[in-house]
């Protein structure tokens, strides 16, 4: 099975985020576990990622790809990774410099910003998408 961290600045506490990021957990429980680690700011950001020695950092100037691209990239992440992976999502000042020079890569969802609600939902919503184009499934049509 694989294993996806999903580190992130903030809180969990919106229903609505809850339950979309219900429904695609759901949608891979086959073949992914999520864990979402959630700091309370970029200083227990850094202790939590310690430990971590391959993740990649969700940043505006990170390689943007399109969703096809997006999936090749994120197998291949995977499998270099044996099945296990990290996302890192920072709070309203980004990802520190420091933190961005020890990840495997800088992934752009887009050179606009969002919340850390809404990139959560986003990364997860791309997962689930790349893991549909895998399989030529008609989701991403």
């Amino acid at each position: 099975m694989i294993k996806i961290k999903i580190y992130s600045v903030g809180k969990a506490k919106e229903d609505w985020l809850q339950s979309a990021l219900h429904l695609y957990e759901a949608r891979l429980k086959s073949l992914i576990s999520f864990e979402w680690i959630l700091a309370k700011n970029d200083k227990q950001l850094k202790q939590f990622l310690e430990k971590e020695t391959n993740f990649i950092c969700l940043d505006p100037n990170g390689t943007q790809y399109s969703s096809e691209e997006f999936s090749v990239f994120l197998i291949k992440s995977i499998q270099e990774a044996y099945s296990r992976l990290s996302f890192v999502i920072g709070g309203a000042e980004g990802i520190p410099v420091s933190m961005k020079a020890q990840a495997k890569s800088l992934l752009s969802l887009s050179r606009m910003t969002f919340t850390h609600p809404i990139t959560r939902l986003i990364i997860v919503e791309q997962i689930y998408r790349a893991f549909e184009i895998e399989k030529g499934s008609a989701y991403h049509k």
